[in-house]
């Protein structure tokens, strides 16, 4: 007949008192470092509970001792330790943990770590059942499955006092110590740590310049990341989560909000709130295709959910889908809101309008209309920007078309395609591939142009843009490989084979710009550079390859306004500084040598044509040129007004001619009423104005001039 567990009790204390010895297994050197007592007093029982265990950190303990003891010790009716307590003279030692690798190695050898998994676990030896583990339990059993997720093939024991070791104390798990994982101490990255912990605030200065700071004040600025502990706390309840999630999202605490409607639909994925409250997340998180897709899954639970439904229609006014808009508008009842049908509506005329003018290839409709589409709403929908970027590079004007998808959605491909499926993805990543080779992008441009052929091989559009982008990289592959061979001929003959099929390509022109430079063909290439510069008008390197061309041609009056277009977009660059010094010297000594050269007032030059090839030269060069037709020597009152612009506009460039001296200019120029003004810009004449309207020339020149 079995003894009850008072009975055995008593029993161990009687043994105890009388003087029996019982050798037990020692906890660790601390205790093994005692000396035993003869005294009977000194002996006390200590039950083997399983709780007081773990709050003294060696959960597993009990297993270790009685598997490393021999058969004598492995009795079931061994309930009670005697452990010997020092006498009140004997001096204290120091706990040591020498043996605590070797724990955990058996820990590792016997298995542990796959015992944490089940939600049936182990306790001690026992088996427990599911639910009675508590929240230290779950603390746990959290804590391993997401260390399992980060990889982690040892586990970090949390005792029941919620006391955990980090592997920089001791010994503990150091680096090569014996298949323990470095990455272990991920799961603490959850819980709050100290300046000591935290590797980012460890390393804070105490003392920044003269200025005395407190760490304790820095590190108070920063609050713990509350919400794992917070969700422990709920034992797992799903509405306690979704009520958690809603007072940060109220916060705009977004990212942890989303986070914990991530963890209730994990538990009852099945709630169709669940899905709506995360897809308000994932739009507050710009993440518009992923909420779309959330509140879908939240209308097919329940087809009748009227704020999802309303939810869900205002996305999609957002993404350019007018028709989705309404359908869902119209289902969302009462929590329907007037604004989205009003915007849809809205939205709808643009659309139309720019379908119809990309019909008949009206591409200044199509960018108007895409712009005003933009503004009533659907500020998030790739398609319209892609179409506004179309219209841009159809009009020549490659950077505005890159500026204009920068400032678009940024999203995934695959998302991309899972919405708007594979002909729509592969129309946006035609007109990335065509904006990325304009800009010079070219491996970023046959990427996107190979993708698209993928998603939509029948597409005839889209096999002609990544056949011209493979011919178009190719090109520019070869003309490198020659240009660095220092074979400048066949490399600009590689460019202009690119220029063939791209060509508005500024890349390839600057690359052919500075072969024709080395080839001593300034003028070519000045043209190259300018035509480059049309298409990208803040395009550096072809500003200063044509800046080095005019030096070599001494057009200083070109090559100070290019400097100066410069230096107010970088004016801290010195070079460009000092150039422009040179380039103005260089200019005042040309004019000094120039007998043409009549003073005007006291400070400024009106320079004088003195023959055809003059004036061609001047007018036929970049900038704005002003030139004034007029009887010799000229209205005072006249140019004095010019003298007065020159200090006004110091980037236009003024010039006279005295048409008894040279009439054959004047009769080329068709003047037939003197004085007259005549506005040259880049080459080109773009106005003509009477000699006595000096107010319509100012507002020409300010027009021109910015």
């Amino acid at each position: 007949m079995e003894e009850s567990p008072e009975r055995k009790s008593g029993c161990g204390l009687l043994s105890a008192v009388f003087g029996r010895r019982t050798i037990w297994p020692r906890r660790s050197t601390s205790t093994g470092s005692l000396h035993a007592a003869n005294n009977a007093n000194n002996i006390v029982r200590v039950p083997s509970n399983p709780i007081s265990k773990r709050r003294r950190g060696d959960s597993d303990e009990a297993t270790f001792l009685e598997t490393s003891s021999g058969p004598s010790d492995s009795s079931p009716k061994q309930v009670d330790r005697i452990i010997a307590r020092p006498g009140p003279n004997h001096p204290k030692v120091p706990p040591s943990y020498q043996n605590y690798n070797q724990h955990q190695q058996y820990q590792q050898n016997q298995g542990m770590g796959k015992s944490a998994a089940p939600l049936q676990g182990y306790a001690q030896g026992r088996r427990v059942p599911q639910g009675s583990t508590g929240i230290s339990g779950e603390l746990e059993s959290m804590m391993t499955d997401h260390q399992q997720s980060k990889g982690a093939n040892s586990l970090v024991r949390a005792s029941s006092g919620n006391v955990m070791l980090f592997g920089h104390l001791g010994n503990l798990r150091q680096p090569g110590g014996g298949g323990g994982n470095l990455t272990s101490n991920n799961v603490l990255d959850y819980l709050p740590k100290t300046a000591r912990e935290d590797p980012e605030q460890a390393h804070i200065p105490s003392v920044v310049g003269n200025v005395g700071t407190k760490p304790n004040e820095d590190l108070e600025k920063q609050p713990p990341p509350t919400s794992l502990c917070r969700a422990l706390s709920t034992r797992m309840d799903p509405e306690q989560l979704k009520i958690m999630g809603n007072e940060d999202y109220k916060n705009g605490r977004f990212a942890e909000a989303l986070a914990l409607y991530d963890a209730a639909i994990s538990i009852d994925p099945n709630k169709a709130s669940y899905r709506s409250n995360k897809s308000a997340a994932l739009t507050a998180l710009g993440r518009l295709l992923e909420a779309v897709f959330e509140c879908r899954e939240a209308i097919r639970m329940e087809p009748f959910f009227q704020r999802a439904h309303n939810r869900l229609a205002t996305l999609y006014v957002r993404l350019g889908e007018v028709e989705k808009a309404m359908y869902h508008y119209k289902h969302a009842g009462a929590e329907s809101d007037p604004d989205v049908l009003t915007k849809a509506k809205n939205l709808q005329v643009h659309l139309s309008k720019c379908t119809e003018a990309k019909q008949q290839r009206d591409w200044n409709t199509v960018l108007k209309e895409t712009r005003l589409a933009i503004s009533a709403g659907a500020d998030s929908a790739p398609q319209i920007f892609a179409l506004q970027a179309e219209a841009l590079l159809k009009l020549r004007r490659p950077q505005d078309a890159d500026e204009a998808l920068k400032k678009g959605p940024n999203f995934d491909i695959d998302e991309c395609t899972k919405f708007f499926g594979p002909v729509g993805s592969a129309s946006l990543l035609v007109i990335r591939a065509q904006v990325d080779m304009a800009a010079g992008r070219l491996d970023n441009a046959m990427e996107a142009a190979q993708r698209a052929a993928r998603l939509d091989s029948n597409n005839k559009e889209v096999n002609m843009v990544a056949r011209r982008t493979r011919a178009v990289a190719m090109a520019r592959s070869n003309g490198n490989e020659l240009f660095t061979a220092k074979r400048y001929s066949e490399a600009c003959v590689a460019y202009g084979e690119g220029l063939n099929h791209d060509p508005y390509n500024a890349v390839l022109l600057l690359n052919r710009a500075t072969c024709r430079a080395y080839l001593g063909q300034l003028e070519k290439s000045i043209e190259d550079c300018t035509a480059a510069l049309n298409l990208r008008p803040s395009y550096a390197k072809a500003k200063l390859r044509r800046i080095d061309c005019y030096i070599k041609l001494e057009k200083w009056e070109a090559c100070i306004q290019d400097y100066e277009e410069m230096i107010r977009e970088t004016p801290e660059d010195e070079k460009l500084v000092q150039g422009l010094k040179d380039a103005q010297l260089q200019l005042k000594k040309q004019r000094c040598k120039d007998v043409s050269d009549v003073k005007v007032g006291g400070t400024h030059d009106v320079v004088s044509i003195s023959s055809n090839e003059h004036f061609r030269d001047r007018v036929t060069s970049p900038g704005v040129i002003v030139v004034l037709f007029c009887n010799k020597p000229g209205d005072n009152g006249t140019l004095q007004f010019l003298e007065q612009l020159r200090k006004k506009y110091p980037s236009a460039n003024f010039y006279k001619v005295e048409v008894e001296e040279h009439p054959s200019i004047a009769k080329s120029e068709g003047v037939s009423s003197l004085p007259a003004f005549k506005i040259f810009k880049n080459g080109s004449r773009v106005k003509e104005i009477p000699g006595d309207n000096h107010e319509l020339l100012e507002s020409s020149v300010k027009y021109y001039t910015t």
